[in-house]
């Protein structure tokens, strides 16, 4: 089976694909039927997810805008008045912790012309000042100070009204920061479900949590948003062949590894909220810097996470939690996908560490992470250059009509009562289906906004 292309326009459009009954609020244009385009029962997805502009955008209003979506870690917040600016999706967001401690999160726009209230990275204020005309807002988001505030009408103005956006809801989980828009999204813990269980293998092997060094590495690369989140959700299948010459640096011959390494069994889990983890499974299974290894006691792991867990997500593999936050065990590293436009992201990258370690060893996991994973790392510039390569042409005519194969372990997902959840052999594309059956859902549902409008 292959999946139906839509004849294209001269302006390169598909107007089969669009469907009148649903439309975008404020009289933007009509919505898309994805439908077409992702067939995860047959394993076949359209590479003009990658490509459309009018996908992007309707991805901004119906994903982004209705998921919840990873800011931060809270040790980036230590006191009050502490701030650190992100992005949900491509809309600026301001992050902070007010007088009485809790964290929250503002759209990073000036009620009155729109500027960005704040324009440093990360720091600690007392209040948020637009520098176009001088609005100023607390911690809590109120408008506090208006030049010339008397010229307005007082029969039109109220400042309770023209405070800053707050977004609907918040919640932090293992000392990461999440938000969405989306007030009638269910809770956080929901749209874990059992992925928290795999989390906790990397984040809940500290009873005193964990904290990040080092700063954000930020760096930006052309390539879809999705080729990144679904790699890290579902693709093991890419390492020996991607990442060989790296294998050959790191491994202690030179030649790479031997071959039970190199085809290591494993499992891969996903869910239907496009959530996804691989993992090898080894009762030996460890750290790959040599400090961090023998830093960690893995018979107290044992008792603290259980076997199936140090055996398996604890170390080495590669996650996502949908849509766009993923990381990696083994390295400490988190990192988050910005979208910025259909053709490229920002990659910002976090090293997280658990509080317990000394300084030695939280020096060499750090470095391991940068020699490794980032924009100079020996992994992450294989990544990026195959997800350069296929942005790069996949808006050639004939390329963008040919169905891209995501066939990889169908019908193999099952319980496998050991790991929580549905899972699969590694090798396999069952998370990647599952992200993309996720993200047509949401495609193809009006948003809250869009049902608030209606």
């Amino acid at each position: 089976m292959t999946i139906e292309r839509l004849p294209s326009t001269e302006e390169g459009q598909r107007p089969g694909l669009v469907t009148g009954d649903i439309c975008r609020p404020h009289g933007f244009a009509p919505r898309i039927d994805v439908s077409s385009l992702i067939d995860t029962d047959h394993g076949l997805i359209d590479r003009a997810i990658f490509t459309d502009r009018r996908l992007y955008e309707q991805e901004q209003a119906r994903v982004f805008a209705s998921s919840w979506l990873f800011l931060g870690h809270v040790d980036q917040l230590l006191k009050a008045g502490d701030f650190f600016t992100t992005f949900m999706g491509e809309d600026p967001v301001i992050v902070t912790k007010d007088k009485s401690g809790r964290i929250r999160a503002f759209l990073n726009s000036c009620r009155h012309r729109g500027a960005r209230v704040l324009r440093a990275d990360y720091g600690s204020t007392r209040a948020f000042t637009c520098t176009y005309h001088g609005w100023s807002y607390d911690l809590e988001g109120k408008l506090i100070s208006v030049p010339n505030e008397v010229g307005y009408s007082q029969e039109l103005w109220n400042r309770d009204e023209w405070g800053l956006l707050e977004v609907a809801q918040l919640d932090t989980v293992l000392g990461l920061i999440f938000a969405t828009w989306n007030p009638k999204a269910p809770p956080l813990d929901e749209q874990l479900g059992d992925m928290k269980w795999y989390l906790e293998a990397f984040l809940d092997r500290d009873s005193e949590g964990t904290t990040v060094v080092g700063g954000i590495t930020k760096w930006v690369l052309k390539g879809n948003w999705k080729l990144a989140a679904e790699q890290f959700g579902t693709d093991w299948y890419h390492v020996n062949m991607s990442h060989a010459s790296a294998l050959m640096v790191l491994s202690p011959t030179g030649k790479g590894p031997k071959a039970e390494i190199a085809n290591t069994a494993g499992r891969q889990y996903s869910d239907d909220r496009g959530n996804g983890t691989g993992f090898p499974v080894h009762p030996k299974s460890r750290f790959d810097a040599g400090p961090v290894h023998k830093h960690y006691d893995y018979a107290a792991m044992r008792e603290r996470l259980g076997a199936a867990r140090v055996e398996g997500p604890m170390t080495t593999g590669h996650a996502t939690i949908f849509p766009n936050f993923s990381y990696l065990p083994v390295n400490g590293s988190i990192r988050v996908w910005h979208p910025k436009g259909p053709d490229e992201m920002e990659v910002w990258a976090w090293t997280v560490l658990d509080k317990s370690m000394p300084e030695e060893v939280r020096t060499a996991q750090r470095l391991y992470n940068l020699r490794t994973f980032g924009p100079s790392g020996i992994f992450e510039q294989d990544d990026g250059e195959n997800w350069s390569e296929i942005q790069s042409i996949s808006h050639g005519w004939r390329t963008n009509t040919v169905p891209l194969n995501y066939q990889m372990g169908i019908g193999t997902e099952a319980e496998d009562g050991v790991h929580p959840g549905s899972t699969s052999e590694l090798y396999s594309d069952a998370a990647g289906r599952r992200f993309y059956k996720r993200w047509a859902e949401l495609m193809n549902t009006p948003a809250w906004h869009e049902e608030a409008e209606q």
